[in-house]
């Protein structure tokens, strides 16, 4: 029997929206009415992108980052260390959570197997050799992408097509920023350990005006479908990047950043109802 609270702590539940919340914005859409959304297999898939889509991602990293994990402080507090003795068996559960889902969806709905791939693969080689993008500097943001792609696959679902271009390229920017700005309190562990990230090679304060220069423009390119809302939050976000810098200044970053999540869900929730008002009712 799997060991389910040590699972699902793996997965890392403050951060399930990241992949949940995407999804169901893809859902609403995708949707033409509000009946759209009420089918069992966007319920199946809300399954699927809340727990074992995220113990994939977590988990794959958790069993590849050992090295530098050991060395960092927010492993033992904040996060999981998992043990090198439990690889084998997270590796297997990993698997089991998720095979059942992944052939369900290519059996049920066929058009999203796309998006899927393109999840599974950049949630995989993020963290796992022979690319592990992770420790390729630049090219770690960029695999970020993988949290859009939660987003496509439930838009595919509904629409069986896909979103905008602009709207992907807009998100994928999104993500890039997301991880280097969540690469920032990390610099200290991952230099120790040898390790590659945006954040290490740029330092803190070029990595927050890179996050600033990716949250603007896209903010400047999603205004065209968001509108006032997409300016907003790119507002947000600016305003959280120059607050950082002092909070580099004084070594309170990482005190900073744990209010990050918070700040990515309430902006998924206002992008949410938007589409829904202005789409469903």
């Amino acid at each position: 029997m799997p060991n389910f609270r040590f699972l699902i702590k793996v997965s890392r539940p403050r951060f399930w929206f990241y992949i949940f919340g995407p999804y169901i914005v893809g859902l609403i859409a995708g949707a033409a009415t509000r009946n759209d959304v009420i089918d069992w297999r966007t319920v199946l898939f809300a399954i699927y992108f809340l727990f074992p889509a995220n113990l994939l991602i977590y988990g794959v990293n958790d069993i590849f980052d050992y090295e530098t994990d050991k060395l960092n402080e927010k492993k033992g507090e904040y996060e999981t260390l998992v043990d090198r003795s439990r690889h084998r068996s997270l590796a297997i559960w990993i698997a089991v959570f998720n095979l059942p889902f992944i052939a369900a969806a290519l059996v049920f709905v066929p058009a999203t197997w796309i998006s899927l791939a393109a999840f599974l693969f950049f949630s995989v080689f993020y963290s796992s050799p022979p690319i592990r993008a992770k420790t390729i500097p630049f090219l770690d943001s960029a695999f970020n992408i993988l949290y859009v792609f939660p987003g496509v696959f439930g838009y595919q679902l509904l629409s069986a097509g896909f979103p905008p271009v602009q709207l992907l390229i807009a998100a994928g920017l999104w993500t890039a920023a997301m991880h280097a700005y969540s690469a920032i309190p990390d610099i200290e562990a991952d230099r120790n350990a040898g390790l590659k990230t945006i954040a290490t090679v740029l330092g803190p304060y070029f990595t927050l005006a890179f996050c600033a220069l990716l949250y603007a423009t896209a903010a400047a390119i999603s205004s065209e479908y968001l509108g006032f809302v997409s300016l907003s939050l790119g507002s947000i976000y600016l305003i959280l990047m120059i607050a950082s810098t002092r909070s580099v200044q004084t070594g309170r970053i990482f005190k900073l950043y744990r209010y990050f999540p918070l700040v990515n869900v309430l902006s998924g929730s206002i992008i949410f109802w938007q589409i829904a008002l202005d789409k469903l009712f």
